[in-house]
């Protein structure tokens, strides 16, 4: 019997100026763990005309987790940082009670040809830290926990597990792991797994139970514990998960809480100018108007 419990396809989604691939939320399965949302960034190529600039938009009640597999990303937000990501960093920055940022491609690179491709996350903070304060956490590809193991390639990006720990400063028990081989290798790593876990390809292709899955599928494990598959050569993959929250999680927007009267305070807020603004930043990305079903 097979170990996985559904296949979510990458879909479309416009962010703006930008095409994504969502992968969460999924109407049959909202979160994995304390991940909520899971946008696959590109590969995009982009010219010397063309340019990434999301304005100033606000969150509360996450961590936003930007991992890059190629680009830059210049991050500035209302606590006064001004940090440029590349490939193979974490970027986190905890929403908490709320804050603001953008997202620019950076200066040095903005009359050139350029690529980009990421995944953007976003972790819900457990209820008794969805009004703290906002911080920010910069982590270097360098000090990210790599390892290899039976020639496959393994990265702590965040959380724990194999008796490591990243230095993401995360909130609850969870994971992001990424695991690469240039051959085929047979993978098992069940006993280092725990609550709810989901596993993304990014390139090549995995075989489990029989059945062979492709790039731009999030498959969702019925059990954590049982995780084992053949990476094929050439591969990437992304597992990722943790323990998962004993309430319900709201998303609307860009906010996420326990309590819908959070979203709608954070939404008033947001209209009345009541959240902090990304020094030297002066435009703001409206609140989108209600979604109406059936219309």
């Amino acid at each position: 019997m097979s170990n996985t419990k559904l296949i979510i396809e990458e879909r479309a989604a416009n962010i703006g100026n930008f095409m994504v691939g969502r992968l969460l939320p999924f109407k049959q399965k909202r979160m994995v763990g304390p991940f909520i949302f899971i946008d696959h960034m590109g590969p995009v190529s982009m010219n010397e005309d063309e340019n990434m600039d999301i304005a100033m938009h606000p969150h509360i009640g996450l961590s936003t987790l930007t991992f890059l597999f190629d680009g830059a990303i210049m991050h500035r937000d209302s606590l006064g940082t001004a940090v440029e990501i590349t490939a193979g960093a974490v970027n986190w920055m905890t929403a908490g009670k709320g804050v603001v940022h953008t997202e620019r491609t950076p200066e040095r690179l903005r009359t050139s040809n350029k690529t980009l491709h990421g995944l953007q996350i976003w972790v819900a903070l457990p209820k008794a830290h969805e009004q703290c304060e906002p911080s920010f956490t910069h982590v270097a590809a360098d000090d990210i926990p790599s390892w290899q193991h039976n020639g496959v390639h393994f990265k702590l990006i965040a959380g724990k597990a194999f008796g490591k720990q990243s230095a993401v400063p995360v909130y609850s028990p969870l994971y992001f792991i990424e695991i690469k081989s240039s051959d085929t290798k047979t993978v098992s790593i069940g006993d280092f797994l725990f609550g709810e876990s989901a596993l993304y390809i990014l390139e090549g292709s995995i075989t489990s139970d029989g059945h062979t899955y492709v790039p731009k599928q999030l498959l969702v494990a019925k059990d954590s514990t049982l995780c084992a598959f053949e990476i094929e050569a050439n591969s990437t993959v992304y597992i990722f998960g943790g323990e998962a929250f004993p309430e319900e999680r709201f998303i609307e927007w860009n906010f996420v809480a326990s309590d819908k009267d959070l979203l709608e305070k954070a939404k008033d807020d947001w209209k009345t100018g009541k959240f902090p603004e990304v020094p030297n930043e002066t435009v703001r990305i409206p609140l989108p108007p209600p979604i109406r079903s059936g219309s």
